[in-house]
């Protein structure tokens, strides 16, 4: 009879690799067998230069390395073939204009809606082409407006590949859906690969194991809060940061544990005043916490 092996999926080489093709899902590639693999990742287009190149092969050697068992010199590796990761927002559109403010006031007696707005000039705001606005603002100041964008679950980025006399070619998108040039932007049409769903259970699981999180009776809400939340967020893992997932998720988890923690001792809390406002036993704990409180010697 083989023997069963054992599979750890909690390790940051495997994590990686799944968010990795996670995020792959929501993106959109000129060559997706080829340029879906980054080799370094920058904050813009300027930072590729000839550290970034070298540093780029590199980083390529060693994951032929670890996935191959083949040991290629750096410098043998053709500039042509690197990707290079482009952190940005520029590709995601704006945030729609908020409705005007809705103010109710009451006249006799009865509640009627009243819109008010600013005007600054006599033009309105729905006269406004969004895409006009952008093309009035620097390149660097459309990119940066993080705070304005759609919110995406992910860092939004562009891949790109070194063309002739070294200029960036761009060779993917991230959030796109399509062609490169003829496609749209899109958030809902990629999704997380079974194998990170597992893994986010499985941590959540081994979590909840803990001595300091075995004892409760409501663990099992604790894991559950913990498994959601793991789910909404594992993907915001940005690998310009830090290559250490696992911390990342297990700091998401412990702090969902310990936010239903409070939850919980809040609303024990709440019933044990009740109980003793109608003369009647509180909670063990709570009977305990006053008899350890009354039996210090304050000196």
């Amino acid at each position: 009879m083989e023997a069963t092996i054992k599979q750890n999926y909690l390790n940051n080489r495997d994590l990686l690799k799944e968010i990795h093709l996670s995020k792959n899902s929501y993106c959109s590639f000129q060559d997706p067998i080829n340029d879906h693999q980054y080799d370094i990742i920058v904050g813009s287009v300027d930072e590729i230069n000839t550290k970034t190149i070298e540093q780029a092969r590199q980083n390529r050697a060693t994951r032929i390395l670890k996935e191959q068992g083949l040991k290629i010199p750096a410098e043998d590796i053709p500039t042509f073939d690197l990707v290079f990761r482009v952190m940005t927002w520029e590709h995601i559109p704006l945030l729609p204009p908020k409705p005007p403010k809705v103010a109710k006031v009451a006249v006799s007696g009865n509640t009627i809606d009243r819109f008010f707005e600013e005007v600054v000039n006599e033009d309105t705001s729905e006269d406004l082409d969004i895409e006009e606005i952008e093309s009035d603002l620097p390149k660097d100041a459309v990119a940066k407006t993080k705070a304005d964008r759609i919110r995406v679950n992910f860092p939004p980025f562009y891949h790109y590949r070194l063309g002739r006399r070294n200029k960036p070619v761009l060779v993917g998108k991230s959030h796109w859906k399509g062609d490169l040039e003829t496609g749209e932007f899109c958030k809902t049409h990629g999704q997380m690969t079974e194998t990170l769903a597992l893994m986010l259970m499985k941590l959540a699981e081994k979590y909840a194991l803990k001595s300091n999180w075995r004892s409760y009776s409501y663990r099992e809400e604790m894991q559950g809060q913990a498994v959601l939340q793991l789910c909404q967020v594992a993907l915001q893992f940005d690998e310009s940061k830090s290559q250490n997932p696992f911390s990342f998720l297990t700091q998401v988890s412990h702090n969902s544990f310990l936010r239903i923690l409070n939850i919980e001792k809040k609303n024990q809390n709440l019933r044990d005043d009740l109980l003793i406002q109608h003369n009647m036993n509180p909670s063990f704990s709570k009977t305990n916490r006053d008899a350890m409180s009354s039996t210090i010697d304050y000196d």
